[in-house]
């Protein structure tokens, strides 16, 4: 039973932490990737930046090229890459996640082990038999 428990609190554990990074990680990760930012610095252009959704990469297609923003509300600014920066973003968040998951891995690995105790499963009495 308290193996299950660790097991299904590492799981909803993996699911939060892949799902709900936080707009700083994907900002971050955006720069990281060569998207460049363009301030929204006239009336149209905040209008445009309150326009799409929010913490979200939407595709915009532009005269024959592919376009990928995102909109930063609080620093008043748009990030916007195109097909390559937009690869490499989508290569560092998979990177991420497979941190995160060896991360929990690793933990769970120290949660499965923890009823051992020092002395093993046998309660010491392996050890003595020797």
């Amino acid at each position: 039973m308290k193996t299950f428990k660790a097991l299904a609190v590492g799981g909803l554990f993996l699911v939060l932490a892949m799902g709900c990074s936080s707009t700083a990680d994907k900002e971050s990760m955006l720069k990281a990737a060569g998207f460049k930012t363009i301030p929204a610095n006239t009336p149209e252009r905040q209008a445009h930046l309150r326009s799409l959704p929010a913490d979200k990469i939407t595709q915009v297609q532009g005269p024959g090229v592919t376009y990928y923003t995102f909109p930063d509300a609080k620093q008043n600014m748009l990030y916007v890459g195109q097909e390559p920066q937009y690869q490499e973003y989508q290569r560092l968040r998979l990177e991420d996640q497979e941190a995160m998951q060896q991360e929990l891995n690793v933990s769970r690995m120290d949660e499965d082990y923890a009823w051992w105790g020092v002395a093993g499963p046998w309660g010491g009495q392996f050890w003595a038999a020797q």
